[in-house]
């Protein structure tokens, strides 16, 4: 044998080494190693480097954008993220307003979808009626629809909902009641044009998923468990709140907070449906520090923004990653 071949013999046998360091399961070459390896580092950079650059614009001192690609901070300046906190635009409405009312509508969506699709979720895995089939595919269907796509039909069907002050001491709520004929009355709430308008709009569109990932995992839950709770004496509302929401905790948990997350950067609906600075969010704040023209944007101070509106779903998903993978996969096999 030559000595090229025993050195080609002797590449091969390096880059086709175990260094898995597992017993089962089919080998892994380390040439394919170092191929994913290179590939996921390659997929880190692209995704890391919009990040990078954010950060490094957020803690800038000059509202200019730079004219050079920086990816490392030259400077530490914390100006940006004050000018936000203190005055996030012309409009007056402060942070905590802003920050309220973003809160407000993701947890309120999270937890009243949370409350009415478990209800559901549970009729439809338990309970056999008529329709029932028929009823779930029609719940899937939204599903296939962009949420800004259902925001016409919404739009209208809340912005039926008004106060009116008819004088005298009179109100009307339309379109149950309304002024006298020949009387003008004076607006005085508008459902649409309100937090709570929106919130049940983006209800309305978190309910179909989140009923679909609760009818899944309340399909795992042994029926036996249910039967031997009667046996025992308990009625209808004992077995659903003591028997099988202990249970189903872990998933009520992950559907919660994927509500929460999916609708903390809400804009589409938010924009359409709210007039008032007062009811503005942290996503509508902003898209108004872009301005009119480009050369206006505040750079340091939108990056800032997008880092304070970025930061509270990035820590929620890092704290909470385990959780919510194990509970998209529970219960997509029943057994």
């Amino acid at each position: 044998m030559t000595t090229a071949t025993q050195n080609k013999n002797i590449i091969a046998r390096i880059l086709n080494i175990n260094t898995s360091g597992e017993k089962g399961g089919r080998d892994l070459p380390l040439w394919r190693q170092l191929l994913l390896q290179i590939l996921t580092i390659a997929i880190a950079l692209e995704v890391m480097f919009p990040i990078m650059y954010i950060i490094t614009l957020s803690f800038s001192s000059k509202t200019t954008r730079p004219s050079a690609l920086e990816l490392i901070p030259k400077e530490f300046s914390l100006v940006a993220y004050q000018q936000v906190m203190d005055r996030p635009t012309a409009n007056p409405v402060t942070f905590t307003q802003l920050l309220t009312n973003s809160f407000f509508l993701s947890f309120g969506v999270g937890l009243v979808a949370l409350l009415v699709a478990v209800s559901a979720a549970y009729a439809f895995s338990r309970f056999k009626f008529a329709l029932r089939q028929v009823l779930m595919v029609l719940l899937f269907i939204p599903l296939l629809m962009p949420a800004v796509g259902l925001s016409a039909p919404l739009y209208l069907l809340l912005n039926q909902f008004r106060l009116f002050d008819c004088g005298n001491g009179i109100t009307a709520l339309e379109p149950i009641f309304s002024c006298a004929e020949g009387v003008t009355g004076k607006l005085v709430f508008n459902l649409r044009d309100s937090l709570w308008g929106v919130g049940i709009a983006m209800v309305a569109s978190a309910l179909p998923f989140a009923v679909w990932n609760l009818k899944g995992y309340l399909d795992t839950i042994p029926l036996d468990l249910e039967e031997a709770a009667a046996i025992d004496g308990a009625d209808s509302n004992q077995i659903f709140f003591r028997i099988v929401l202990p249970l189903a905790v872990p998933q009520l948990a992950v559907t919660f907070f994927l509500g929460f997350i999916g609708h903390w950067q809400e804009f589409a609906l938010s924009w359409l449906f709210l007039t008032k600075p007062e009811n503005y969010t942290l996503a509508m704040t902003l898209y108004n520090m872009t301005g009119q023209y480009a050369n206006a944007i505040p750079w340091n101070r939108f990056a800032a923004m997008a880092i304070i509106v970025a930061l509270p779903v990035a820590i929620t998903y890092i704290a909470l990653q385990k959780y919510i993978t194990s509970g998209l996969t529970t219960g997509a096999v029943k057994g």
